[in-house]
């Protein structure tokens, strides 16, 4: 008996020992800088820590992660890229295509990636068949965000229809409060339009307008009355909206100031960071007219190529635990978004989460899933940025009619 201690003791020295030798600095580039995301950056620095690695946090702040991608421009062509950078989407491809991405199948294969992962979303970590990326989370971004007390002061439930979403702003409009949080950027902007087009349009619409971008839907008369539906948004939302920070936008939500907010789920992080529960002190849904369609966001770190033997080390080890089952879980309550692994224990999650994850598995049955065009899953990023400007656009402009946005649309989708 006595000698199991002692064995125990032996093999966590060695481990100690092991842990010591293979340390290595990470430096991670991420822009999670509100409160729910700051935790969920806490909790991958403890992962790391935890496997004896230190972690250098190399944070830009911009929910939309534009500045962050300036700065990781310049470390990269300077010769000196971080371990890992917040990337997603066909920008993947577009830095490997570069020659600066790092191969981590030996990772991916170790772990069962292709097993565990959905087949869309793997494909889209890999540049000609192998992995330069790892993935975290899935974020819904068509939702809707309410406070119950706002809505019921004004006597309106919370809408499954733009008919119903005007109907109550109108309500809350005349009760004194601001019926839309919203924050003037132009990724805000984009979000909310994406959410209309979805709900206006349909799924085949959005997939043809948005990620095809094939030009006669984006000139058709379905795209007007997108155009029409997200502009009268503007009139339910407040003087101080532009240049608003997103999670500012939900803070006005949380607070009563106003009613509702058309976010991604990264805004449930906030509500959850500032103590709200889910179904009693604020409700979520699918935007207007979504239910059967989910717009994914997947946030993901691309690996760059370093030289260092124990960086490189811990940078494999980084990859490994951004899958693994255990960050998956307390990464995505405090991120409010939903685990990328299929086959997850969701108990510990609350019915927002349950509602994402259900809808998840049954829209990519349906053929409902598609890419988010706002957050940089959809289109190259030449094209994204130039559509997300010419939306902008129509949104801050008093003189610009639906059928002139159409066409600065279409032309912006040419310039890939």
């Amino acid at each position: 008996m006595a000698r199991t201690p002692l064995k125990a003791l032996a093999l966590a020295a060695a481990l100690v020992t092991g842990v010591a030798a293979h340390a290595g600095e990470v430096e991670v580039l991420h822009w999670w800088t509100s409160g729910g995301e700051a935790k969920a950056a806490t909790a991958l620095k403890g992962q790391m820590l935890k496997l004896g690695h230190t972690w250098r946090d190399f944070a830009v702040a911009g929910g939309g992660g534009d500045s962050a991608m300036t700065v990781l421009k310049s470390r990269v062509v300077s010769g000196n890229a971080p371990a890992a950078a917040q990337i997603k989407g066909p920008s993947i491809q577009e830095w490997a295509r570069e020659g600066v991405l790092a191969n981590i199948d030996d990772v991916a294969k170790a772990n069962n990636w292709d097993a565990l992962l959905p087949k869309p979303i793997a494909d889209g970590l890999k540049y000609k068949g192998s992995y330069v990326a790892a993935p975290v989370n899935v974020h819904r971004v068509n939702w809707i965000w309410a406070n119950p007390a706002v809505l019921a002061k004004a006597g309106v439930k919370l809408p499954t229809t733009w008919d119903e979403f005007f109907t109550a702003a109108e309500a809350l409009k005349k009760a004194g409060v601001i019926p839309v949080a919203h924050g003037g950027q132009n990724w805000q902007d984009f979000t909310t339009f994406e959410s209309v087009a979805l709900g206006v349009g349909g799924v085949d619409f959005y997939k043809k307008a948005l990620v095809q971008l094939d030009q006669g839907a984006l000139k058709s008369p379905t795209m007007e009355k997108v155009l029409t539906t997200f502009k009268r948004i503007k009139d339910y939302t407040d003087r101080n909206a532009p240049g608003r920070d997103w999670n500012l936008a939900t803070a006005m939500v949380i607070n009563g100031q106003a009613g509702m907010q058309l976010m991604g789920d990264w805004a449930k992080g906030e509500f959850i960071a500032a103590g709200k529960v889910p179904g009693k002190d604020f409700v979520c849904a699918a935007a207007p007219g979504t239910a059967q369609a989910f717009t994914y966001n997947v946030d993901s770190f691309a690996m760059f190529r370093i030289k260092n033997e124990a960086n490189v080390k811990a940078q494999k080890d980084l990859a490994a635990a951004l899958v693994s089952p255990e960050f998956q879980e307390v990464f995505n309550l405090n991120k409010g978004s939903i685990p990328v692994r299929l086959n997850m224990d969701l108990s510990k999650f609350d019915d927002c989460a349950k509602l994402s994850a259900n809808d998840f598995v049954a829209s990519a049955k349906s053929g409902g899933l598609v890419p988010s065009i706002a957050h940089g899953m959809a289109v190259p990023s030449a094209a994204e940025g130039a559509i997300k400007d010419a939306v902008s656009q129509f949104w801050n402009s008093d003189r610009m009619s639906a059928k002139d946005a159409m066409e600065r649309i279409a032309s912006a989708a040419r310039a890939q």
